[in-house]
């Protein structure tokens, strides 16, 4: 009643759906509202059209079950489960408890969902309800707003009932296409009185339609349960309960008028939310209760008892659970761990059991540790950090409490829990602690600290840790040292920040073993910021040599150390110019994380490798995984790592596009300290403007860029500072960058630093020296894969010689370097060299449209990984989407190509 508009959207995100649009809807209000009853619409309406429908509720006692409310709707697919490839099942069979294996991401479960529910879609549209989506395990929850914001052309629409905010915020499904429900109008308020309800007293009525507030089921329920003489007159009372809370109170009203054992039943029934009806019968046994006495309950329409035990509304559940008394609901949890077999469902009997428990009961709390253990290899943190934290609550031994707490805390912090990982340290600290115990305590709190403020104290109290950690567990002292190491950087504090940090990571340990790829790294880094790049770099280079001929499997890859650190690595590479290096283990962690699902660390190996193909000069490809990221994480609802779009676009000129991500970037990090981040941007800014040859305002944000101990250490300020400065005719302002960028090039003897130095030498040089500096410049930056470094050498030579008077000759370097720069993508650059070159009086040649130019970045992704043969299952899998959406995609692609096959595809010449 009164919902037109809004069965009117339910039934055109189902007729989309038909049309091959996959739909996604958030249905919000507050409880009682009537979002069942728009859900059970929806239901209706999609079968009557042909959809399969599956239902899921989210129950609030179950949100300790890791993948429960995914389980309960995904069971009636598993047996379309043998069609996804070999990863994803066994990352669904594990997350359901169904096979034992490594723990996995949780985006690779929500890949396998999304591709789960694809094969279902294929045979016919199917409509996916879950109700009361605020109580779902938050796995589950992740899982399901991930496949929600990657459904596309699956003809599957995904239904979700959500409390308003007001009452239960679940973060997963912010920003997902909502449908608000407010109170029903006045008239169908009281239509739908005048309907449930025999005839009123208009005051009595005037009163019940003023105190529901247009909410549907304080409409039908207020009536039941309140005398008549407490409403005459109309009178308001200050403070009216809101509705919901008044039809609890309704519930609870009703219930407590119900005989004592047919109380006890449904209190047994509200504390086991599987709505089995066979347990039911079991608890009720061990509680001496006859079936007969679900009788009243069922008469009073408070409850169902069918296949399944249901009751009328989640309000009637809640009612009943919080209206009994703490011996009750003991009694009856206690009756239910009995009735629920151990060894088929151990950790709901573990549940029942611990909530059983008056004050502390060690076999209670290791039933719960064991729980706890089965949960993380099932990939639900969220669910082992729950358990553990009830074990720690009921463990009798101060000790071994600590020690549970402090496990506690550390799986909080892993499932992104921070506050409560904070309390269970305090809890933690107040017991008594082992040397090792308090170290790794006082490491959590560092890794909280940096993870809330990222400020300058991180890498300090990163580094106290470790100390403490050194003589205790050699090999986590270490990996802390690189944390920190690693925490500095990122930070970017000037001044002695990040060699004071590494002038404390000499007291690390050696390691305790054969030393691993991070050992060698750790080293590398301390040899490097405390006796100078030159002495670093032999160090740096077995590091990297070791990160490349280590990789591991693909069944160890979200634990493996090598794989933990490609991040900082593939950094490294860059910092001792070595492209090679660089690509191959950006390129790997980028493949390692695909294959594993591990979309939080996914968007960092982006950026990496987007901002190494930029300066390669491979604009396309930069682009189509800076977009990547972008979906990524607006589908994992992380902050957006903007620098590597912010980079393309100084890269490509494109002054507008660059201005607004910088000041994104600006607000993003205003007041937090991340100075690297800021030098970051100021080198994005610096490339615009020489390229747009405004060497003045480069050579200001360049040195800006310069004073950052990363951007210094990755070497990336240098050699715009040089142009900038030589350009404005100051190359004494560049002279430390001139001489640093040198000496690093020398000691790295590589095509790219050596031509980098060479070019920037040439800049400041004059006569024949300078024209044999531009000569090596372009001859050492051919052999490497630097082309957007060797396209601006071109063009810088090439100014050189018309400066010179040699017309002929500088044509020839400027018609090279305006194709090189045009066919990037280098358009501010591009242009430089083409008001050079008219000035030698020849006009540049126009850029040759290419085929491609009308496909999107993602779709240029697609096209490039469909050409090199890739199926579309495999393609989607790399960029988590469905196979069918991929499909979707490549006949866009067609479209606009002007081709109607794959074959067709990989004969395009793709940029």
């Amino acid at each position: 009643m009164g919902r037109r508009a809004e069965r009117e959207t339910v039934e055109h995100v189902l007729t989309r759906a038909q049309a091959g649009h996959s739909e996604v809807l958030v249905v919000r209000g507050e409880a009682g509202i009537g979002k069942t009853a728009l859900l059970e619409h929806a239901r209706d309406t999609a079968v009557a059209s042909g959809f399969r429908s599956e239902f899921a509720v989210g129950v609030e006692s179950e949100t300790q079950f890791a993948f429960a409310g995914l389980h309960q709707l995904c069971a009636p697919l598993l047996d379309r489960a043998g069609a996804l490839p070999e990863p994803q099942q066994t990352a669904l069979n594990v997350a359901f408890g169904l096979r034992s294996g490594a723990a996995p991401e949780r985006f690779l479960v929500g890949l396998a969902t999304l591709n789960l529910l694809a094969e279902a879609a294929e045979e016919q549209p199917l409509l996916c309800l879950v109700d009361d989506a605020q109580w779902l395990d938050q796995a589950s929850a992740q899982v399901l707003a991930f496949v929600a914001r990657r459904v596309a052309a699956e003809q599957l629409v995904l239904v979700f009932g959500l409390r308003d905010p007001g009452e239960e915020e679940v973060l997963p499904f912010a920003g997902l296409p909502e449908l608000w429900l407010g109170g029903l109008s006045e008239a169908d308020a009281r239509a739908l009185l005048a309907a449930v309800s025999t005839p009123l007293d208009d005051g009595v009525r005037d009163r019940i339609v003023a105190e529901a507030r247009g909410n549907p089921l304080a409409l039908l329920e207020l009536p039941r349960s309140t005398h008549p003489a407490e409403l005459a007159g109309g009178f308001e009372l200050p403070d009216v309960l809101g509705a919901p809370r008044r039809v609890e109170l309704s519930f609870q009203d009703r219930f407590s008028g119900l005989p004592v054992e047919t109380q006890v039943l449904m209190l047994a029934a509200a504390a086991e939310p599987t709505g089995e009806v066979a347990l039911l019968w079991r608890a009720a046994a061990q509680l001496g209760i006859a079936r007969e006495a679900a009788a009243p309950a069922e008469a009073a329409g408070l409850l169902e008892i069918g296949t399944r035990v249901r009751f009328r509304h989640p309000l009637v559940r809640s009612a009943v659970y919080r209206a009994a008394t703490s011996p009750d609901q003991r009694r009856v949890h206690g009756a239910l761990a009995a009735a629920t077999d151990p060894r088929a469902d151990p950790d709901r009997h573990a549940w029942h059991r611990a909530h059983a428990v008056l004050g502390t009961d060690e076999d209670a709390a290791a039933e719960l540790e064991r729980s706890a253990g089965r949960a993380r290899a099932r990939g639900g943190l969220a669910a082992a950090a729950a358990f553990l934290q009830q074990a720690a609550d009921l463990t009798p031994e101060p000790a071994r409490r600590t020690s549970r707490a402090l496990a506690a805390a550390y799986a909080k912090h892993e499932a992104g829990a921070t506050e409560a990982a904070l309390e269970l340290l305090d809890v933690a600290a107040s017991g008594p602690l082992d040397a090792l115990q308090r170290a790794r305590l006082e490491l959590l709190r560092a890794q909280i600290a940096f993870h809330l403020s990222r400020g300058r104290d991180g890498p300090w109290m990163l580094l106290d840790a470790a100390k403490t950690l050194a003589p205790l567990d050699a090999a986590l002292a270490r990996e802390t040292y690189l944390r920190a190491l690693d925490a500095a950087i990122v930070t970017g504090a000037p001044g002695r920040g990040v060699p004071a940090v590494a002038e404390a990571a000499r007291a690390a340990p050696p390691p305790p073993t054969s030393p691993e790829p991070a050992d060698e790294l750790l080293d590398g880094l301390v040899t490097t910021f405390t006796q100078g790049y030159e002495a670093g770099v032999p160090g740096l280079r077995r590091a990297l040599t070791a990160f490349a001929g280590h990789e591991p499997p693909a069944d160890a890859v979200g634990d493996s150390d090598s794989h933990r650190w490609l991040w900082l690595a593939s950094r490294t590479a860059m910092a001792v110019f070595d492209d090679e290096s660089a690509h191959l283990l950006a390129d790997r962690h980028v493949r390692l994380a695909r294959e594993a699902g591990a979309l939080a660390t996914l968007p960092a190996a982006l950026l990496v490798q987007s901002v190494m193909l930029v300066i390669s000069g491979e604009f396309a490809r930069a682009s189509e995984l800076a977009a990547a990221q972008t979906s990524i994480t607006a589908s994992t609802t992380a902050l957006p790592l903007l620098h590597a779009q912010l980079i393309l676009a100084a890269w490509r000129g494109r002054s507008h596009e660059t201005a607004e991500i910088h000041t994104t970037i600006a607000r993003e990090t205003a007041g937090h300290g991340h100075d690297t981040e800021v030098s970051l941007a100021q080198y994005a800014l610096a490339v615009l403007h020489n390229g747009r040859g405004d060497y003045q305002a480069a050579q200001a944000a360049a040195a800006r860029a310069f004073e950052s101990d990363e951007l210094t250490y990755s070497n990336l300020a240098h050699s715009e500072l040089i142009e900038a400065a030589s350009r404005t005719g100051q190359p004494e302002l560049a002279a430390d960058a001139l001489d640093q960028l040198s000496s690093r090039a020398l000691a790295s003897g590589t095509p790219w630093g050596l031509g980098l130095a060479a070019r920037s030498r040439a800049l400041t040089s004059t006569g024949p020296v300078a024209e044999e500096h531009y000569r090596e410049a372009i001859e050492q930056l051919r052999n490497c894969r630097m082309a957007g470094h060797l396209a601006r050498a071109h063009l810088v030579y090439g100014e050189w010689l018309r400066r010179e008077g040699r017309r002929q000759a500088a044509r020839a370097q400027l018609r090279t370097a305006h194709d090189l720069l045009s066919e990037m993508g280098a358009e501010a650059f591009a242009a430089r060299a083409g008001r050079e070159l008219r000035a030698t009086g020849e006009h540049p040649r126009k850029r040759t449209a290419q085929p491609t130019d009308v496909l999107t970045a993602h779709e240029l992704h697609i096209a490039r990984l469909v050409a090199t043969g890739a199926t579309s299952r495999e393609v989607g899998a790399q960029l988590f989407l469905s196979p069918r959406t991929i499909e979707a995609h490549l006949r866009n692609i067609f479209r606009k190509l002007g081709i109607t096959s794959r074959r067709q595809l990989r004969e395009l010449r793709l940029p």
